[in-house]
């Protein structure tokens, strides 16, 4: 069972490149878009500042992730001799969809901290610098894919915040929670899920808990409402998102709805 993929399928990530080259001057994103945004630092400095009036001075090849809407502010003089690459980012569903906000709200990795991805930016700085046909249509799908590996980075990583993404980086709880990912519709149990991640149910649910910030049966909730939220933006009726993610009726996932978003799926759609 692949966790990272069955996320993807539901919540993936389309990219827009909006710049390429070298940078100078102040350019600022004050959180009122409906994106995130991944700037790669090439080469040169750059001044990075954050919502909370933090600044940090690159110097660095940097990679500068923001899954979300956040404000922030380059700044680079033309002195610095920078060199930037820069990318919308959304994730299907909307900036709150479940895989955006399970992710911190900024990262910060100097590229020599993810040899991993060492291959494929190399490979997105040679089209971002050379003139080729077709070049911005490579590096919005070469961002997606910088996205993906970053993810399996995240995963792979053994400092997380509780919530999904520690969840699917727990060996034990990550088939449950794959479970739930995939079949949303199901009426699991937590026996279930217990079984599925090997441990007894009330080790289980602790142990759940501790890790993703919830219980097994709120988190599945959460995850059937993203995923119903994610099908109201594409329009579809609210009967048929009842049955794909398990409620026996319009009126039941109006319910749960309300009582997870505060307003009906009628109202939250607009």
């Amino acid at each position: 069972m692949d966790r990272l993929s069955t996320l993807l399928s539901h919540f993936g990530v389309n990219a827009g490149t909006f710049h390429s080259g070298a940078f100078c001057g102040t350019t600022a994103f004050d959180g009122s878009q409906t994106c995130g945004h991944l700037h790669l630092l090439q080469g040169g400095e750059l001044s990075l500042k954050l919502a909370d009036e933090r600044e940090l001075h690159l110097s660095e090849p940097t990679l500068i992730f923001f899954p979300r809407p956040y404000r922030h502010r380059l700044f680079a003089p033309e002195t610095f001799g920078t060199q930037l690459v820069c990318a919308s980012l959304d994730f299907d569903g909307g900036a709150g969809n479940a895989l955006a906000t399970a992710l911190p709200d900024f990262m910060v990795l100097k590229l020599d901290e993810i040899p991993t991805m060492a291959n494929t930016l190399q490979w997105l700085f040679d089209e971002a610098f050379a003139g080729t046909c077709g070049r911005e249509a490579v590096m919005d799908r070469l961002f997606e894919l910088v996205v993906i590996l970053l993810l399996r980075h995240i995963l792979s990583s053994r400092h997380q915040q509780p919530g999904m993404m520690a969840g699917l980086a727990d060996p034990r709880l990550s088939r449950s929670l794959n479970l739930m990912h995939e079949a949303p519709g199901k009426p699991w149990s937590v026996a279930e899920l217990s079984a599925a991640a090997n441990m007894s149910r009330a080790s289980f649910a602790e142990h759940f808990k501790r890790v993703v910030g919830q219980a097994p049966v709120d988190y599945l909730v959460s995850w059937r409402i993203s995923l119903a939220q994610k099908r109201l933006r594409e329009g579809k009726p609210i009967a048929l998102i009842a049955e794909e993610v398990g409620y026996e009726s319009p009126s039941a996932l109006a319910r749960a709805f309300r009582r997870k978003t505060g307003v009906s799926p009628r109202e939250w759609r607009g």
